[in-house]
């Protein structure tokens, strides 16, 4: 039985949640977070082909959860509750949460409702645009913002939130205080390359997805300026204040469960000392975003299971080149921890609650 403090007794803080996707990689990820979370009742598990199934048969490291019965996807059924995650493929969690009422607060970890532009969502996912939902990604920066504040305020009266993509979380955490350094930086010329673990791309049986292919392997994906976070990043320097992003943007499948390691570089007039300076103003506050010490960098394994992002920026001298790292867990920091982040806020919990900032290694 979960202890609840005085206070949220009280306030009677339980916050009755329905995880729809709950057998994927994602839904996965967030029923481990919500599960320790200390305000939150995980009341009803959802999916298509995995209804009737025990949960276990899907997650057996979700113990507590395990013997849990999947519920056909019902949105009639989501009335009842507080909170509605979405952890589904694109194009799919539109229609359910049209059905869904505003008295329901629904946070949609596809890409359904990310993108603004109806152009760039029909010419990156080839269907029709869903609408814009407010961006749970609350470090994201806004023009003129020396310290993220406006993304929060947004947040904390939202009821649709829509969490970013995890490839994005990264690149946008990595580059984006050096918006505020303007033409200094030339974001025209903005080449990102990721290493992704193969959770990124969830549970699907494809044959490049196998062991077998991904053992002492690591295989391009998705280039040649197709990759899907492709608008999404610019939106978010859009946001930032950028005044043109263009992304040339490789990411690359390597042979670990989890992780994210993003490189980004661009042509800067700026010091390496000017660029410092910069990335530490914008993250001293941040509670899930770390500025390495100089000379330190990023690596997956030092944030693996925790919510923290691991940053870092240079100049290189030789070729005038900035160069920023970040390391995200993409199942956490890049997903369900960004969704449990913008929970907290929508609810105004405390934004830290249920989150670690430890990681595994």
């Amino acid at each position: 039985m979960k202890k609840y403090s005085l206070g949220r007794i009280l306030m009677h803080m339980t916050l009755r949640t329905a995880v729809v996707g709950a057998s994927g990689a994602a839904g996965g990820e967030a029923l481990r977070l919500l599960s320790g979370h200390p305000d939150v009742e995980i009341t009803a598990l959802m999916a298509h082909s995995s209804a009737g199934d025990r949960l276990g048969a899907h997650h057996p490291h979700l113990h507590d959860l395990a013997d849990r019965l999947i519920e056909p996807t019902d949105p009639a059924a989501l009335a009842h509750v507080d909170a509605v995650v979405l952890a589904l493929p694109h194009g799919a969690s539109g229609e359910i949460a049209a059905h869904v009422g505003d008295n329901v607060r629904v946070f949609d970890a596809g890409a359904d409702h990310r993108l603004q532009s109806r152009e760039a969502w029909e010419h990156y996912y080839g269907s029709a645009h869903m609408g814009t939902w407010p961006y749970g990604l609350p470090e994201l920066l806004h023009a003129g913002e020396e310290r993220a504040q406006a993304q929060r305020d947004a947040l904390r009266s939202a009821t649709r939130v829509a969490i970013p993509g995890c490839n994005v979380t990264a690149i946008t955490l990595a580059i984006q205080p050096g918006a505020a350094l303007g033409e200094r930086i030339d974001f025209t010329r903005l080449v990102a390359t990721l290493a992704v673990g193969y959770t990124g791309a969830g549970k699907a049986m494809k044959p490049h997805l196998m062991a077998i292919a991904a053992q002492a392997n690591a295989a391009p994906y998705a280039v040649g300026g197709t990759h899907r976070h492709i608008p999404e990043v610019e939106q978010n320097l859009d946001v930032a204040g950028v005044d043109e992003a263009r992304l040339a943007m490789t990411p690359i499948l390597v042979p670990m469960n989890r992780g994210i390691l993003a490189t980004v570089t661009a042509p800067t007039e700026a010091s390496a000392g000017e660029l410092r300076e910069r990335w530490e103003h914008a993250y001293a506050a941040e509670p899930f975003v770390r500025l390495l010490p100089e000379g330190q960098w990023p690596t997956t394994q030092s944030v693996q299971g925790s919510n923290m992002a691991a940053v870092q920026v240079t100049k290189d001298e030789h070729s005038g080149q900035l160069i920023a790292v970040s390391a995200i867990d993409n199942l956490v920091k890049g997903t369900a921890g960004g969704l449990v982040q913008s929970l907290n806020l929508a609810f105004g919990l405390p934004e830290e609650t249920g989150l670690t900032k430890e990681a595994i290694a």
